[in-house]
């Protein structure tokens, strides 16, 4: 089975260092909401645009820079949010009152949580009456970004999924641009995959890596960063697993028990790119997934954050991502 949308977005590791903290600051064409989503929607639907385009953002994090910095600044790109939509920004842990695209009153962080906002930046876009047309976790490179807004500009979200869109538009072609093929590595357990823990908790914590043919990220990911020492050391501490994303045929059992395959398994995550990555604690809990760019500091987190089982204390991914990077900055500062 061949995955022609596999490419996932271009951006490699090393284009920039997601351990630096980074000022986030929206472009000056974004809108100056009063936090009245349900508002800003109407307006937008009055002015004949499609809807409001939503950013969650973290002071800070250097993935919502980058985004802002590359697709936000893509002169093509800028033109074509605003030309169909209403752009707000928020920030994650905002404490501000906030009226919800279904009318109710919370707080910004609230509907961070609410909306599965779990890395920044988090992307949602609403359309009218409040639908949810798209949800992107995680940084957009400036060609995936293109990809969204075709999705979502040419109402395609009406009749496919983006992933399947995805697929649609990427072509057999785009394959043959990377000669990656699956690559081994010793800390990868070999099937069968029996991954059920949904009985028998397991003795370590479960990633499971989907990558395909040709992909030219997940390439990027082995190279840049599996291969980093401080990383290897964590994930031997889990069990790991790496799915080939266009495998119909090998049999699989999935963590809650469901037979499957990777192919099969993979489709039911609804993840449009790969690399892939899916984090599981011992019952067979799912903990964190991702199919955005996963560079050193952001896999790092999400291995820590799996391992010393922060989700137990209520704590978001990106709370626990953010106070390991102010006890980085304390640590230089006491070395300085």
């Amino acid at each position: 089975m061949t995955l022609a949308f596999a490419i996932g977005t271009p951006s490699k590791a090393g284009d920039f260092d997601d351990a630096q903290l980074t000022h986030v600051g929206y472009p000056a064409w974004f809108k100056e909401s009063f936090l009245d989503l349900r508002e800003d929607i109407m307006e937008a639907r009055d002015a004949g645009k499609v809807g409001v385009m939503v950013l969650f953002t973290s002071e800070g994090c250097s993935y919502c820079a980058e985004f802002i910095r590359t697709s936000l600044a893509d002169p093509r790109l800028a033109a074509r949010v605003q030309d169909h939509f209403d752009a707000v920004g928020l920030d994650i842990f905002s404490d501000a009152e906030l009226i919800d695209p279904a009318g109710r009153d919370t707080r910004v962080k609230q509907f961070a949580q609410e909306t599965g906002a779990g890395f920044s930046p988090t992307l949602l876009f609403y359309g009218d009456n409040g639908r949810l047309l798209y949800r992107g976790v995680g940084y957009h490179a400036p060609e995936r970004f293109a990809l969204v807004l075709d999705y979502l500009i040419g109402r395609h979200h009406e009749g496919a999924s983006f992933r399947d869109f995805v697929a649609s538009r990427k072509g057999d072609s785009a394959q043959a641009r990377s000669g990656y093929r699956l690559r081994p590595d010793p800390l990868f357990s070999a099937p069968p995959y029996a991954l059920d823990r949904s009985r028998i908790p397991a003795q370590r914590p479960l990633l499971v890596i989907f990558e395909g043919e040709g992909c030219e990220t997940c390439e990027s990911l082995h190279d840049e960063v599996l291969a980093l020492p401080e990383v290897r050391d964590l994930l031997g501490r889990f069990e790991v697993v790496r799915l080939d994303a266009g495998d119909a045929a090998t049999p699989l059992v999935a963590p809650d028990g469901t037979r499957t395959t990777p192919a099969g398994w993979y489709e039911e995550t609804g993840f449009s790119a790969l690399p892939a990555l899916l984090f599981f604690e011992e019952s067979g809990k799912e903990v964190l997934r991702t199919d955005a760019l996963v560079l050193r500091q952001r896999m790092m987190n999400s291995l820590l954050y799996t391992l010393e089982r922060a989700y137990e204390q209520q704590w978001t991914y990106q709370r626990f991502a953010r106070s390991r990077a102010i006890e980085r900055i304390q640590k230089e500062r006491a070395e300085n």
